[in-house]
């Protein structure tokens, strides 16, 4: 089972590595989007991890390179800046699952291991805090505006600093 770490956390990636070859993948780790594409040609991996930042790059963008090239891997990826605009998005790409950061290997493991599954997923009934909303909605119009900063703070009539922290904040949990 070869499968690709794409992470720019060098010691995030050599931790997964390890981790992921005691539970038998053969694990090969990239760290930016150049490395990644080069990697997963020469490899052919069945299964990628992919970190949605690499450094000042998307690892959204690395989706559809890396689907066209291995249509039958299964790609999982993995954020620590959650949102629903960037988990539809990533899914429209052509990613198999979304997961946040910090995950633990129980989770990382079924989410490899799972083929495409057809189940619907029970909706929560819990409600989401004011400031979750918020930060989906930021996360969505910042989509909508293809990461333009400054075109998102015009249209939230927003300075543009403030939303720059705001985006620099983790997501508030529910």
């Amino acid at each position: 089972m070869k499968l690709l770490i794409i992470e720019d956390d060098e010691n995030l990636a050599s931790t997964l590595a390890r981790r992921l070859t005691k539970q038998g993948f053969s694990c090969c780790v990239a760290h930016n989007q150049s490395d990644a594409l080069l990697k997963a040609h020469e490899n052919l991996p069945e299964y990628i991890l992919l970190d949605m930042k690499l450094g000042m790059d998307n690892g959204l963008e690395l989706i559809k390179p890396l689907r066209s090239l291995l249509q039958h891997s299964h790609i999982v990826l993995l954020t620590g800046f959650a949102s629903i605009a960037t988990a539809v998005e990533a899914m429209r790409q052509g990613a198999n699952d979304y997961l946040t950061k910090p995950v633990d290997m129980i989770t990382l493991l079924k989410a490899l291991n799972s083929e495409k599954c057809n189940a619907v997923t029970p909706v929560s009934s819990e409600v989401m805090s004011p400031e979750r909303l918020e930060w989906e909605h930021i996360q969505q119009v910042l989509l909508s505006n293809n990461g333009n900063v400054s075109a998102t703070a015009r249209q939230l009539n927003m300075h543009r600093r403030t939303l720059q922290r705001k985006l620099q904040k983790k997501p508030v949990q529910q």
